[in-house]
């Protein structure tokens, strides 16, 4: 081959110089294989990258579309911390941060996905020795690159890291990886060469230009595999330790590696080395033995081809050994694409083609990982839309209610309570008068019995000054008050605790519910209508010593007695004690101190309601701009974002489906509808038969609801009464490229609803699907859905025929059923029953007489 001459110094990458191309050919088929799973990887990887992407600007444009709806709240007024109420719970802005937090990409799954897709594909060619790597390296090639006659220690070899990429043209030239090409002048520039010159491959460490040394040699060629995926060969030991080169050289990129075996055994630096990969990188290794130089790849006869198969070598113990292989079978590269990526051994040259399945493997598993982890992201984010929809929807319903409740109770209780004001006035009067009859004895004694404080009592019965007199009575006084108003206080009291579960309680759970749903500056308002709430009809009915009831009645008690007179010093005995007393209760008047109970009582509920309806009035205004905003976006999340990601969401899972169980192979028509056909289907994923059904939406909004309804299918739990959905495909290239169809394999039945009304051996029916018929289509005048399906509302004058076997009671419970007007149809918990009997009485006529009816013909 020929080559022109070089000069030193750097020149931009891509002007290295031109030379011929080799002989061979014995890989080329090989090379085709291998090229079209690259190909197919990268057909897949560009649907994964789209996806990534439509779901990144998907989750950007949720973030602006919920910043818009629900701006930042202002700080909390009164010092309260920010994102915070008044009473201390968490505000909604905390809640809509945290609940928008769930809405969007994880962080670390969003960076390995973005790792996953930017990787492209590179063979790595791992080796004994340097003949062994060249050799393989000239099989996949199918043409003589590389010498395969370097003699000596693979320990002392030092040649460099060799790269081959795509060109129009066979080049070979110097450079830094991944910076410029050097310009130095090459041995292969010289003439005419059969494979590139040893002096080439090797680093000349005696060079004084550090970059010479680090610099990989890279030969650009026109051929068919390196138009797919590039391929390094590892430097050798001599010039880097085998696990560092590796772990350089896979950082960014998707390796498929082989290592090329020479000899019957791995030598121990082999399983060193080889202990280290697996430690560190812990990637899936092709081992290949390459044949013996100048040997015939000749297929071994069949029966020492078996022998071999079944014989366990030496190569596999060690691979066993150092858990590359599993010693439950003999791994000979007859995996299939559904497997996982696992190490290989290959030691028949004619096998070296296994490398197209492990390679698929390989770039299967990368695929498979980022669609389900991308899948598993749009369902987490998906069904929190469909329960934020449910929420949103219940919140629209349910809080004009609980106002409206809040309202009427409050009424109810205030009105309860005057009346109570208003009825009662005489009642608490005799009340009062009673409680006096009662503890007038126990007051008297109690005042006779009486030792004053802060008052000198001469112990001869002189009279006293007036100054202590004057402290003795109010002291009486005090004494009287304080018992009386404590006994009345707790009666009045008793008269309408009642009513302190029954409207104070039940209106602060209302409350405590609203205020959930809050923004912050309306918070504080529910919270301040709690306070009056409690203040007025809780706090002031119940006793302690500084209620409104304790401190009304001790004025009013205080104020009566107050008035009693006398004329001159008396002398300070039990007998003067007891009289004081009776004086002060005889004094008071029942009907002035109940009349003024009630009078204030009234007061105190008028201010109260007042106060209560104003704070209502407000809390309402609150909730309705709120829930302005809410059904906004209750529209966006039921018509726009969660179909949206539901569709990202089938597209994931088709992915994932397609690149784990293959495209399903579409066997005969079972039958059709609008908008699509159903197909036979012998076996898909493990599972036969199975039927596939064939939708080709025709617009935007049917793809979206098709993904909504495949969602909700693949979230029910598996059930006796429903179809399984075992999978989804999308099929790009549907009816010959015409359209896209989404293939949905679900399990086979024996008969549909068309064929009398009957679908498993037993006569049970299945759901097959929750159908995507829209109202909105039916109030536009259109119907959407194959007619012998639909509700019997959609359609006059379908109905199945009275087949013999339906007896009275069954054919009355059909025709209910499909009553044109809905309201007029039984509830499932009256069919339920119904059918059971119906049921109970068939198994028992049939277990007494030969099997006749509803028997189970196809």
């Amino acid at each position: 081959m020929e080559d022109g001459g070089g000069g030193g110094g750097a020149a931009p990458r891509g002007s290295g110089q031109s030379s011929g191309t080799g002989s061979g050919g014995g890989g080329i088929g090989l090379a085709r294989e291998l090229g079209r799973a690259f190909a197919h990887h990268r057909l897949y990887l560009k649907r994964l990258q789209q996806n990534l992407s439509e779901t990144q600007k998907f989750f950007s444009d949720i973030q602006c579309s919920y910043d818009r709806s629900f701006p930042p709240s202002p700080p909390v007024p009164g010092g309260a911390e920010q994102g915070l109420g008044a009473d201390g719970d968490v505000s909604e802005a905390v809640l809509r941060a945290g609940h928008l937090s769930c809405i969007s990409f994880p962080p670390h799954e969003e960076e390995y996905l973005q790792l996953i897709v930017n990787c492209f594909p590179c063979i790595f060619i791992l080796g004994q020795d340097c003949n062994a790597k060249c050799q393989l390296l000239n099989m996949l090639l199918g043409e003589q690159i590389l010498p395969t006659t370097k003699r000596g220690s693979e320990d002392s070899c030092k040649r460099r890291r060799l790269h081959f990429t795509n060109g129009k043209q066979t080049q070979v030239s110097l450079a830094l990886p991944g910076q410029y090409e050097l310009v130095h002048t090459l041995a292969s520039h010289q003439g005419k060469w059969e494979t590139i010159p040893e002096e080439d491959l090797e680093v000349h460490e005696d060079s004084e230009d550090p970059a010479h040394i680090l610099a990989e040699l890279e030969v650009t060629m026109h051929h068919v595999l390196l138009q797919e995926v590039d391929i390094v060969v590892v430097p050798c030991r001599g010039f880097q330790p085998l696990v560092d080169s590796l772990g350089e050289l896979v950082n960014g990129v998707l390796p498929v590696v082989i290592f090329a075996i020479n000899n019957d055994e791995l030598s121990e630096v082999d399983e060193e080395e080889l202990r280290n990969i697996r430690e560190r990188l812990s990637l899936p290794i092709f081992f290949f033995k390459v044949p013996k130089l100048g040997s015939k790849l000749i297929s071994p006869h069949p029966s020492s081809k078996k022998r071999m198969e079944t014989a366990r070598s030496s190569l596999h113990r060690q691979l066993v050994d150092l858990n590359y292989l599993s010693d439950c079978h003999y791994n000979c590269g007859t995996s299939g694409l559904d497997a996982k990526a696992q190490s290989m051994l290959v030691e028949q040259s004619d096998k070296l083609r296994q490398l197209h399945t492990f390679t698929q493997q390989v770039l299967q598993m990368h695929l498979v990982d980022a669609a389900t982890i991308l899948n598993l992201v749009h369902c987490r984010c998906l069904d929190i839309f469909i329960n934020q929809a449910f929420d949103m929807q219940r919140d629209l319903q349910i809080t004009p209610k609980r106002l409206e409740y809040t309202r009427k109770k409050e009424n109810e209780l205030y009105e309860s309570l005057m009346n109570i004001a208003n009825r009662k006035q005489e009642e608490m009067k005799d009340m009062i008068v009673e409680t006096l009859n009662i503890m007038k004895e126990e007051l008297l004694d109690d005042a006779a019995n009486m030792e004053f404080k802060d008052v000198i009592i001469p112990e001869n019965g002189e009279p006293v000054g007036t100054r202590e007199i004057k402290c003795c009575i109010r002291q009486i006084q005090e004494l009287i008050i304080s018992q009386l108003n404590q006994a009345v206080a707790n009666k009045l009291i008793s008269s309408v605790d009642y009513l302190r579960e029954s409207f104070v309680g039940t209106l602060e759970r209302c409350l405590q519910s609203l205020e959930k749903s809050q923004d912050v500056s309306v918070h504080i308002t529910s919270n301040y209508l709690k306070q009056i709430l409690n203040a007025a009809y809780h706090v002031e009915v119940t006793f302690h010593s500084g209620s409104t009831v304790t401190r009304m009645l001790w004025e009013q008690i205080k104020q009566i007695i107050q008035r009693i007179t006398w004329v001159s010093p008396p002398a300070v005995t039990p007998e003067w004690k007891r009289k004081v007393a009776q004086d002060a209760i005889e004094s008071l008047s029942a009907s002035k101190l109940a009349k003024s109970i009630c009078s204030q009582f009234r007061t105190r509920l008028n201010s109260s309601h007042e106060a209560f309806a104003a704070s209502l009035r407000q809390l309402e205004a609150g909730h309705s701009g709120r829930l302005e905003k809410t059904e906004d976006l209750w529209l966006k999340v039921r018509k726009d974002h969660a179909p949206r990601l539901a569709r990202l969401s089938l597209e994931s899972r088709s992915l994932q489906d397609v690149l784990v169980h293959r495209k399903p192979k579409l066997g005969q028509e079972l039958g059709r509808g609008q908008y699509g056909v159903v197909y036979l289907c012998d076996n898909w994923g493990g599972h036969f038969p199975c039927a596939l059904k064939s939708v080709v939406p025709p617009d935007e909004k049917h793809w979206n609801d098709l993904a909504l309804e495949f969602h909700y299918m693949r979230s029910l739990p598996k059930h006796e009464r429903l179809v399984d959905l075992h999978g989804s495909v999308i099929d790009y290239n549907y009816g010959g490229g015409s359209s896209i169809a989404v293939l949905l394999i679900m399990e086979r039945l024996h008969r549909d609803l068309y064929t009398g009304l009957k679908l498993d051996k037993q006569n049970r029916a299945k759901i097959t699907d929750l159908g995507f018929c829209k109202p909105e289509a039916m109030m536009s005048g259109s119907i959407v859905g194959t007619p012998i399906h639909m509700a019997p509302e959609l359609f006059t004058g379908a109905r199945p025929e009275r087949l013999p076997v339906f007896d009275e009671e069954c054919w009355q419970l059909m025709e209910a059923c499909w009553d044109g007007d809905p309201s007029r149809r039984p509830l499932l918990g009256i069919v339920q029953p119904m059918l059971q009997g119906i049921m109970d009485r068939l198994c028992k006529s049939n277990s007494e007489q030969p099997s006749k009816g509803l028997d189970d013909s196809t």
